[in-house]
């Protein structure tokens, strides 16, 4: 049985940790580290909310924030001379892969690109910005948010053209999961950011429970 307890890992003894592996037995499931640091049964809701692994040290939101500028050619735009959305996708995935790597300190992959508004076109000769945060992270993947802004080259002004949410998962050479540290949110915004995430996760598996559950009753059928 794997006691995945970060109390009783570090002295091998948690006050309930015995009758949480009792419960397991009965139900099969794992042990688990609770938030208030007693053992419980292991469930897929608790996992997947997991803040990091409590094991490594927490890093701060600003040690893994990114910045990327390109500036927008003929070659990046469509016939109206503006900038392609395929190629705005490209570019937020790597400044939010970047974020994800300096807090994950590991190889990272996309998961998904779960929201993305195109808010403003783009167009030939702006200096794009982009600029990634990591909003959360937990037991094995990350939230990343990105917004984008365009800069005139001229006069110098800043405009908001696009925001994105992306999820990354660590992972070693062999391509395993791996766990990633705990952020630590230090101002409002990173508070903010942090619960946000948090219930977008919640919305994320609702979600996915509810197109898993319709696939298995499709497959039912009469």
């Amino acid at each position: 049985m794997n006691a995945r307890c970060g109390i009783c890992i570090r002295r091998r003894n948690c006050p309930n940790l015995s009758q949480a592996i009792a419960t397991s037995h009965t139900t099969g499931a794992d042990p688990i580290l609770r938030p208030g640091g007693c053992c419980s049964p292991r469930n897929e809701a608790q996992t997947n909310m997991e803040s990091g692994d409590p094991l490594l040290p927490p890093r701060k939101v600003a040690d893994s924030q990114s910045e990327m500028t390109e500036l927008i050619l003929p070659n990046d735009t469509n016939t109206l001379g503006n900038l392609l959305g395929g190629r705005l996708m490209h570019y937020i995935d790597l400044v939010a892969a970047i974020a994800a790597y300096r807090h994950a300190r590991t190889y990272v992959v996309t998961a998904s690109m779960d929201h993305i508004d195109f808010i403003a076109p783009v167009h030939v000769g702006d200096l794009l910005i982009l600029k990634s945060t990591l909003n959360r992270a937990f037991r094995t993947s990350m939230e990343v948010g990105v917004k984008v802004w365009v800069e005139h080259t001229v006069s110098g002004t800043l405009r908001h053209v696009a925001s994105a949410y992306l999820t990354f998962v660590a992972i070693d050479s062999e391509g395993r999961r791996v766990p990633v540290p705990p952020l630590e949110p230090v101002t409002e915004d990173d508070k903010r950011r942090y619960h946000d995430a948090g219930r977008r996760r919640e919305q994320s598996q609702l979600e996915r429970e509810r197109k898993r559950s319709a696939r298995s009753g499709a497959a039912v059928g009469p």
